[in-house]
Protein backbone atom coordinates (compact mmCIF):
# COMPACT_ATOMS: atom_id res chain seq x y z
CA UNK A 1 0.00 0.00 0.00
CA UNK A 2 2.95 2.34 0.56
CA UNK A 3 3.53 2.78 -3.18
CA UNK A 4 -0.05 3.61 -4.14
CA UNK A 5 -1.38 7.17 -4.38
CA UNK A 6 -3.26 7.58 -1.13
CA UNK A 7 -5.60 9.99 0.63
CA UNK A 8 -6.38 10.20 4.33
CA UNK A 9 -9.89 11.45 5.10
CA UNK A 10 -10.13 12.00 8.82
CA UNK A 11 -12.07 13.65 11.61
CA UNK A 12 -10.29 14.51 14.82
CA UNK A 13 -11.09 16.65 17.83
CA UNK A 14 -8.81 18.17 20.44
CA UNK A 15 -10.05 19.59 23.77
CA UNK A 16 -11.39 17.17 26.40
CA UNK A 17 -11.32 13.53 25.26
CA UNK A 18 -12.66 10.55 27.16
CA UNK A 19 -9.96 8.79 29.17
CA UNK A 20 -7.31 11.23 27.99
CA UNK A 21 -8.23 14.64 29.39
CA UNK A 22 -7.60 17.91 27.57
CA UNK A 23 -5.37 17.62 24.52
CA UNK A 24 -4.14 20.17 21.99
CA UNK A 25 -4.23 17.79 19.02
CA UNK A 26 -6.85 15.09 18.48
CA UNK A 27 -5.84 11.46 18.80
CA UNK A 28 -7.05 10.57 15.31
CA UNK A 29 -5.00 13.40 13.83
CA UNK A 30 -1.88 12.06 15.56
CA UNK A 31 -2.44 8.64 13.98
CA UNK A 32 -3.29 10.22 10.60
CA UNK A 33 0.05 12.03 10.67
CA UNK A 34 1.85 8.72 11.28
CA UNK A 35 0.08 7.20 8.26
CA UNK A 36 0.95 10.22 6.15
CA UNK A 37 4.60 10.01 7.20
CA UNK A 38 4.73 6.30 6.32
CA UNK A 39 2.78 6.46 3.02
CA UNK A 40 3.23 10.04 1.77
CA UNK A 41 -0.58 10.23 1.51
CA UNK A 42 -2.44 13.47 1.00
CA UNK A 43 -4.62 14.53 3.92
CA UNK A 44 -8.11 15.96 4.17
CA UNK A 45 -9.32 16.97 7.61
CA UNK A 46 -13.09 16.89 8.03
CA UNK A 47 -14.11 19.87 10.14
CA UNK A 48 -17.59 20.59 11.48
CA UNK A 49 -19.21 23.80 10.31
CA UNK A 50 -20.18 24.44 13.93
CA UNK A 51 -17.38 23.45 16.34
CA UNK A 52 -18.13 21.04 19.14
CA UNK A 53 -18.01 22.02 22.78
CA UNK A 54 -14.60 21.74 24.44
CA UNK A 55 -16.17 19.56 27.19
CA UNK A 56 -16.41 15.87 26.33
CA UNK A 57 -19.89 15.13 27.75
CA UNK A 58 -21.41 18.13 25.97
CA UNK A 59 -19.58 17.21 22.76
CA UNK A 60 -20.97 13.68 22.61
CA UNK A 61 -24.50 14.95 23.19
CA UNK A 62 -24.00 17.45 20.37
CA UNK A 63 -22.72 14.63 18.13
CA UNK A 64 -25.83 12.58 18.87
CA UNK A 65 -27.97 15.50 17.65
CA UNK A 66 -25.95 15.83 14.42
CA UNK A 67 -26.43 12.26 13.17
CA UNK A 68 -27.79 12.54 9.62
CA UNK A 69 -27.27 16.31 9.54
CA UNK A 70 -23.67 17.31 10.23
CA UNK A 71 -22.55 20.13 7.94
CA UNK A 72 -18.82 20.49 7.33
CA UNK A 73 -16.61 23.46 6.41
CA UNK A 74 -15.20 21.97 3.20
CA UNK A 75 -16.20 18.97 1.11
CA UNK A 76 -14.14 16.81 -1.19
CA UNK A 77 -15.63 16.49 -4.66
CA UNK A 78 -13.09 14.41 -6.58
CA UNK A 79 -11.02 11.48 -5.34
CA UNK A 80 -10.43 9.97 -8.78
CA UNK A 81 -6.63 10.26 -8.64
CA UNK A 82 -6.34 8.12 -5.49
CA UNK A 83 -6.04 4.34 -5.27
CA UNK A 84 -6.12 3.94 -1.48
CA UNK A 85 -8.32 5.93 0.89
CA UNK A 86 -7.77 5.86 4.64
CA UNK A 87 -11.03 6.62 6.46
CA UNK A 88 -10.29 7.67 10.04
CA UNK A 89 -12.45 8.79 12.94
CA UNK A 90 -12.86 8.54 16.67
CA UNK A 91 -15.80 6.42 17.79
CA UNK A 92 -18.90 8.50 18.55
CA UNK A 93 -21.96 6.56 19.67
CA UNK A 94 -20.61 3.31 18.25
CA UNK A 95 -19.55 4.58 14.81
CA UNK A 96 -17.66 7.36 13.07
CA UNK A 97 -18.26 11.03 13.87
CA UNK A 98 -21.40 12.29 12.08
CA UNK A 99 -19.32 14.65 9.95
CA UNK A 100 -17.62 11.66 8.33
CA UNK A 101 -20.89 10.61 6.71
CA UNK A 102 -21.25 14.12 5.27
CA UNK A 103 -17.67 13.98 3.95
CA UNK A 104 -18.01 10.52 2.39
CA UNK A 105 -21.46 10.62 0.84
CA UNK A 106 -21.66 11.46 -2.83
CA UNK A 107 -18.01 10.57 -3.53
CA UNK A 108 -17.25 8.00 -6.25
CA UNK A 109 -15.45 5.12 -4.54
CA UNK A 110 -15.54 2.79 -7.56
CA UNK A 111 -12.36 0.73 -7.65
CA UNK A 112 -10.86 2.36 -4.55
CA UNK A 113 -9.30 0.42 -1.70
CA UNK A 114 -10.40 1.67 1.70
CA UNK A 115 -8.58 1.11 4.97
CA UNK A 116 -10.46 2.02 8.14
CA UNK A 117 -8.83 3.38 11.30
CA UNK A 118 -10.54 4.35 14.55
CA UNK A 119 -9.43 5.83 17.82
CA UNK A 120 -11.39 4.86 20.91
CA UNK A 121 -11.26 4.21 24.63
CA UNK A 122 -12.91 0.80 24.61
CA UNK A 123 -15.24 0.71 21.60
CA UNK A 124 -12.58 -0.72 19.25
CA UNK A 125 -13.99 -0.41 15.71
CA UNK A 126 -17.63 -0.11 16.73
CA UNK A 127 -19.75 -0.45 13.58
CA UNK A 128 -17.46 1.77 11.50
CA UNK A 129 -16.37 -0.92 9.02
CA UNK A 130 -19.98 -1.93 8.35
CA UNK A 131 -21.04 1.72 8.08
CA UNK A 132 -18.18 2.55 5.69
CA UNK A 133 -19.22 -0.41 3.51
CA UNK A 134 -22.74 1.02 3.33
CA UNK A 135 -21.67 4.51 2.27
CA UNK A 136 -18.59 3.81 0.11
CA UNK A 137 -20.31 1.92 -2.68
CA UNK A 138 -18.00 0.26 -5.21
CA UNK A 139 -14.96 0.29 -2.94
CA UNK A 140 -12.92 -2.64 -1.69
CA UNK A 141 -13.02 -2.11 2.08
CA UNK A 142 -10.25 -4.15 3.64
CA UNK A 143 -11.24 -6.19 6.68
CA UNK A 144 -7.99 -5.60 8.56
CA UNK A 145 -9.14 -2.30 10.07
CA UNK A 146 -7.07 -0.72 12.82
CA UNK A 147 -8.41 0.41 16.20
CA UNK A 148 -6.09 2.41 18.46
CA UNK A 149 -6.87 3.55 21.98
CA UNK A 150 -6.81 7.33 22.05
CA UNK A 151 -4.75 7.25 25.21
CA UNK A 152 -2.10 5.31 23.25
CA UNK A 153 -2.21 7.37 20.03
CA UNK A 154 1.04 9.21 20.74
CA UNK A 155 2.86 5.89 21.11
CA UNK A 156 1.22 4.02 18.22
CA UNK A 157 3.63 4.70 15.36
CA UNK A 158 5.13 1.19 15.46
CA UNK A 159 1.65 -0.39 15.47
CA UNK A 160 0.63 1.79 12.50
CA UNK A 161 3.82 0.91 10.63
CA UNK A 162 3.26 -2.83 11.13
CA UNK A 163 -0.38 -2.45 10.00
CA UNK A 164 0.54 -0.60 6.80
Amino acid sequence: MKDKKSLIIYFSRADENYGVGYIEKGNTEIVAEYIQELTNADMFKVEPLVPYSKEYMTCIEEAKQRVGNAPIKNKLTDISSYEVIYVMSPIYWGTYAPEMETALKDLDFSGKTIRVVTTHEGSELGSVVRDVKEICIGANILDNALAIRGSEAKNSKTIVEEWI
